[in-house]
């Protein structure tokens, strides 16, 4: 069958005569999907845009190349899906997943196509998630086009990609979808793909450190649970007799130990959530031994405290807290915690001294407020221990257990 070129005015005039209201859709898509966005942790971008006429006819005449029988009749309509696109980008790779199910949350999906994972492992090129949608009855249906149809239902294209994927995608577009001359010289393709290589490696590198720092994150935060629950059960318990701490359980597996401080760290913190508490703190001593710079050094010795602590050791962790504050003398924590160990051995005195050190850095702390009211108490400075139980409250007025010991206060005070 002789096929038919493609009448390029009649094209145009059928294209122009909805474009504003096709215009108009694609912004109500684009803040629809910001608003759905903003509720995800991470920081996606959304980028809307309606093809332009020439753009799009490239494409059709491409279309026309790839496929012999796209066009058999005058009349046939273009099948091009992308005239409304939007483009979402993420920072991370795992980010992608997350955009993805946003989508099919508030879409009806047409088609998802991955680019990029039919390569083996030797080649690198575009990669992108390209998700084919149909335009929502709630915006479609607000436009009524030139032929008394609406637009609801038609299809619209959304891209996912990362930063650096959507960087790659900007200049490949320039350098080689859109130029008219594209490297045929190989040391200049090698180039090319060794770009998209290292920006590929970086995506990937990015995301480990991501999710080493979730790590991180998740057994630091255990860490403290159980630490506070420990100093609960030892300075609250004798006050307030029905209080009963609360426990978090959780499954954890030793990393692969490649020597570095992260790993380290990271074993170290798994230890010590476990309860194996001499190997965290062999861990500790390791980095400790390997002459990390002050900042870090002042860390890990804050958590070797709270492990010689958690086995009763508590003059060892006092000196611990007191030179990790040494190291860096913006640590109010590490006074903090040496403040909470005095207070276990009831050296109510040098606990108070401590909690003081902990606020002269950083006075906006309740908790260090609150135990250096109850170091008050036991000397039976209540006029002090009531002072730092108001300036708490100040700062949290829902803080039960200060409430409780002010009350326990101004009973002593027969106030």
């Amino acid at each position: 069958m002789e096929r038919i070129l493609p009448d390029k005015a009649r094209l145009k005039k059928e294209y122009d005569k909805d474009i504003d209201k096709r215009t108009r859709v694609t912004r109500d898509l684009e803040s629809f999907m910001e608003s759905c966005f903003e509720t995800l942790p991470s920081n996606y971008t959304v980028k809307a845009r309606v093809k332009s006429f020439e753009s799009y006819f490239k494409k059709y005449i491409r279309y026309l190349k790839e496929k012999e029988d796209l066009l058999s009749r005058e009349n046939d309509v273009p099948l091009i899906h992308d005239t409304i696109g939007i483009r979402v980008v993420c920072p991370f790779l795992d980010d992608i997943e997350a955009a993805i199910d946003m989508v099919k949350k508030f879409f009806t999906i047409v088609e998802i196509e991955k680019k990029g994972d039919a390569y083996s492992f030797k080649e690198f090129g575009y990669e992108a998630t390209h998700i084919l949608i149909k335009i929502p009855d709630s915006i479609g249906k607000k436009y009524k086009k030139a032929d008394d149809g609406d637009f609801s239902g038609e299809i619209a294209e959304i891209q996912i990609r990362t930063i650096l994927q959507d960087a790659w995608s900007e200049v490949e577009h320039e350098l080689v979808y859109k130029a008219e001359w594209t490297p045929y010289d190989m040391p200049l393709k090698r180039k090319l793909a060794a770009v998209n290589a290292s920006l590929t490696l970086a995506d990937t590198i990015f995301e480990e450190i991501r999710r080493y720092q979730k790590q991180l994150k998740t057994q630091i935060h255990q860490r403290r649970t159980e630490f506070f629950d420990h100093i609960e059960n030892q300075m609250d318990a004798p006050l307030f007799k029905n209080y009963s701490p609360q426990r978090n359980e959780e499954t954890i597996r030793f990393i692969e130990d490649s020597g570095s401080i992260d790993d380290l760290l990271l074993n170290a913190l798994y230890a010590h959530n476990r309860g194996l508490y001499e190997v965290a703190i062999n861990y500790y001593s390791t980095i400790l031994e390997m002459n990390p710079d002050s900042k870090i050094g002042a860390l890990i010795l804050k958590h070797r405290g709270m492990a010689y602590f958690s086995q009763s050791l508590y003059e060892e962790a006092i000196e611990d807290f007191k030179y990790s504050l040494k190291k860096d003398e913006t640590s109010y924590k590490s006074a903090y915690y040496s403040g909470i160990v005095q207070s276990c051995l009831k050296r109510w005195r040098e606990a108070a001294e401590d909690f003081t050190k902990s606020l002269s850095i950083y006075p906006y702390q309740v908790y260090c407020l609150y135990r250096r009211a109850q170091a008050y108490y036991h000397l039976e400075d209540y006029p002090a221990a009531l002072a730092d139980c108001d300036a708490a409250l100040d700062l949290d007025g829902e803080f039960n257990q200060c409430k409780r010991l002010k009350k326990l206060l101004m009973d002593k005070l027969r106030m």
